[in-house]
């Protein structure tokens, strides 16, 4: 069995859409299981379809507006970089219609539905494939993988929704007498999961650097010293994860294909920009197949 594994990201995901769609479309891949965490599950549904240039028109044309009922931070650019900071407004707003976190994302629910059609989620759950999203069940204290073959479609659609709730800053989700948010909180990278499933070999997509390249600059406010708090957090729980599906894949006798980002692609990921997440469809295209055209060079 193979899978196809794509970490969390936010914005980044654009990479991950490029190295799966060289894999699909060029070197012809063929997946039984495809999982997704955060980003990664806006993904993995059309990426099962076959639908590689619908997802990447949609997810390419993302702005905040697409993402945020209520954004709770304002993008400034200084010195040819975007910098974040409160909006003291919205977030007041949000707390007096008594909601628990900073802004809140209905809008990327809404996205989801609008772009993954009852008629594409019925042929995916007829098929051999499996599309498994990661959640974290706050109330429980528990990473848990929702599979397509498991819901209906607006239970599913849900599922991916919640999967990208990046909290505080987008919605905490109150489902099943559970609060759920962003799979990444556990699960990064859900390697394990996918060889508990069964899968013999692994193409994992991991957004984010093999090597750490940069020193993070000093926090410019409560804002920014949250966001690089959560960022540290989530690059411990990733390495944690593929050290975890390393050793899980080394007793199963799994092969793991590993695509990390070259480069640093941004530092905030929660920054939606057209022109730089085309960039980095295209850098994940050509790096897939830069990486496959020398491995194969290096074997006999």
């Amino acid at each position: 069995m193979r899978a196809l594994v794509i970490s969390g990201g936010g914005s980044k995901g654009a990479f991950a859409g490029g190295v799966a769609q060289y894999l699909i479309e060029e070197m012809g891949n063929d997946y039984d299981l495809f999982l997704g965490t955060s980003t990664g599950s806006l993904l993995i549904s059309h990426l099962a379809l076959n639908k590689t240039q619908k997802i990447r028109e949609v997810y390419t044309s993302v702005n905040q507006n697409s993402i945020f009922s209520n954004r709770p931070f304002l993008i400034k650019r200084k010195h040819g970089h975007d910098q974040i900071s409160i909006d003291h407004f919205n977030v007041l707003r949000n707390f007096m219609r008594g909601k628990k976190t900073f802004g809140e994302s209905e809008n990327l629910k809404k996205l989801i539905i609008d772009t993954v059609s009852r008629e594409e989620f019925e042929e995916l759950k007829a098929s051999d494939r499996d599309i498994v999203v990661t959640v974290s069940n706050i109330s429980l204290n528990e990473i848990e993988y929702k599979s397509i073959h498991d819901y209906s479609y607006e239970d599913f659609c849900e599922w991916i929704w919640i999967s990208c709730n990046y909290v505080p800053f987008m919605s905490l989700v109150q489902k099943n007498s559970c609060e759920y948010a962003d799979g990444g909180f556990g699960s990064m990278v859900p390697i394990e999961e996918a060889i508990k499933r069964g899968a013999t070999e692994i193409d994992a997509i991991i957004l984010q650097t093999e090597v750490t390249y940069f020193n993070r600059l000093p926090s410019k406010n409560v804002f920014s010293l949250i966001t690089n708090l959560f960022s540290f957090m989530l690059d411990r729980i990733e390495n944690q994860n593929i050290r975890i599906g390393k050793f899980a894949a080394v007793n199963k006798d799994v092969i793991i294909n590993f695509y990390y980002t070259p480069t640093v692609l941004t530092t905030n990921s929660l920054i939606f920009d057209k022109v730089k997440m085309e960039r980095w469809w295209e850098s994940g295209f050509s790096f897939a197949k830069y990486k496959n055209e020398e491995l194969n060079q290096i074997e006999p």
